[in-house]
């Protein structure tokens, strides 16, 4: 089934009670629905972006929903919700009454009101720009296939020897500064052994000591959904458990359509040495986790859960999730085979960028195609630093990951061949990210600066 997505900005004043003059608004949002428009009838669409009111309020993080409707009802409706500057919680309702005698005006003219606690505090007029909004609002549209995330989290393992199939999961609380990591294994051993599930959950405070817990190893007992092994699930929608001192109870809310780090069809046929992907791009956490000495209660705090299903870890390997804000995101892995021949070439590169609603490059093997001396992605491969730069004939992207030493885990398993692999993971790394265009120079397109909530990894066998 097919979705809609588009892009729009509204420019307007509004006036709070009590004020003798006009504050400026702006909103800049992105709007997601699950069907593909049709103006016969009422579609539901999610909204998130920026809000930005003059002395009150610059929330990035705004959300809501939209009620398209221009022919059935005669309206379209905005409801949104966000944060001031002050960390009051404000919420913006408004609607624009289309009519057949003045259909320009009803389709840009937006009145709002704003309320708190359910009453309200002020009044506004946003229009939408034509003159110099139209153009980019036309060509925002896309019609994504939608895909649902419970697709991807069922078990992959086929029953053969050799297999390595994780679920994991990474959150950072906005209120705390805490970065959250549960990594949920599976591994089958070459030797025909019975198949074992393991793993273990760590947090990583903005100040003091990362603290972990392992689970397992148990038998695996092929649940139908998810993992679920050792007292500890991570299945519909649910991350529960217990291991030592920790335990927690979580909800996951997927935010977005699924995001293939890897080609597409590498998950449904296994032709690669592994597969890595997304079941959905961003999520939303809730729930409460106790790791020994404190209790985190989290409410839609930004995250995501990630799959990966193959023979075993590379034998180098590199791996970043970045929440960008505005529903941006960037997800690299960079890997070294430890296939013969591939073992001494340099690391392959896999990153896609969802970036206004579109996902650069186009394809997962463009960037992966540097290793053959199609494309220019390349990875440098070390701690406490690691870099990936990478181009398109339009674009190019440089990005610098930091995980330093106090705020990285380092943890010790084997792989299904009983080799031992290390990886040394931070869910308070820094990250410096880059994106330039080609206009008859490179300029900057775009450029974030993560302060302790991307979240990076490395490792090796």
């Amino acid at each position: 089934m097919r979705g809609t997505s588009f892009a729009e900005t509204l420019l307007g004043t509004i006036r709070l009670d009590g004020d003798d003059h006009h504050r400026r608004i702006r909103l800049d949002l992105r709007a997601e629905a699950d069907e593909v428009l049709r103006p016969h009838r009422t579609t539901t669409a999610r909204l998130s972006g920026r809000l930005r009111i003059t002395g009150l309020a610059d929330d990035p993080g705004t959300r809501g929903a939209m009620q398209i409707s221009p022919l059935a009802r005669r309206r379209i409706r905005y409801q949104l919700s966000f944060t001031t500057a002050d960390r009051r919680t404000l919420t913006l309702d408004g609607w624009k009454s289309v009519t057949a005698r003045h259909p320009v005006k009803s389709m840009t003219v937006l009145p709002v009101t704003l309320y708190e606690d359910g009453a309200p505090i002020g009044t506004g007029t946003l229009r939408f720009p034509a003159a110099t909004g139209l153009l980019p609002f036309l060509l925002s549209f896309r019609f994504p296939e939608r895909e649902e995330a419970s697709r991807y989290t069922a078990p992959r393992w086929d029953g053969r020897p050799g297999r390595t199939e994780v679920w994991y999961t990474t959150v950072t609380d906005p209120a705390t500064g805490t970065g959250v990591w549960l990594h949920h294994e599976l591994t089958v051993p070459t030797d025909g052994s019975p198949p074992t599930a393991h793993g273990w959950v760590a947090t990583f405070p903005r100040e003091g000591k990362v603290r972990h817990a392992r689970f397992g190893p148990a038998p695996w007992p092929r649940p139908q959904e998810g993992f679920s092994a050792a007292g500890v699930t991570a299945a519909g929608g649910q991350l529960s458990g217990n291991a030592d001192d920790f335990g927690w109870d979580l909800t996951e809310k997927p935010l977005d359509a699924p995001l293939f780090t890897f080609p597409h069809w590498s998950w449904r046929r296994a032709l690669l040495p592994a597969t890595h992907l997304l079941p959905a791009s961003r999520a939303a956490y809730s729930g409460t986790l106790h790791d020994g000495e404190r209790t985190l209660t989290l409410r839609d705090a930004p995250g995501a859960s990630a799959r990966i299903y193959g023979h075993g870890n590379a034998r180098r390997w590199a791996w970043l999730h970045a929440d960008l804000g505005d529903g941006d995101v960037l997800e690299i892995v960079a890997a070294v085979s430890t296939r013969p021949g591939l073992r001494r070439l340099p690391p392959l590169v896999f990153l896609r960028l969802k970036h206004r609603g579109r996902t650069w490059p186009s394809r997962p093997e463009r960037s992966a195609a540097g290793l053959l001396g199609i494309g220019r992605f390349r990875a440098r491969i070390g701690l406490p630093e690691w870099t990936v730069t990478g181009r398109t004939a339009l674009r190019r992207v440089r990005v610098t990951v930091t995980q330093p030493a106090d705020r990285t885990l380092a943890l010790d398993y084997r792989d299904p061949d009983g080799a031992p692999a290390v990886c040394r993971n931070s869910e308070r790394a820094d990250a410096e990210v880059v994106l330039e265009r080609w206009w008859g120079r490179w300029r900057t397109e775009a450029a974030w600066t993560l302060d302790g909530t991307a979240h990076a990894e490395v490792g090796d066998r």
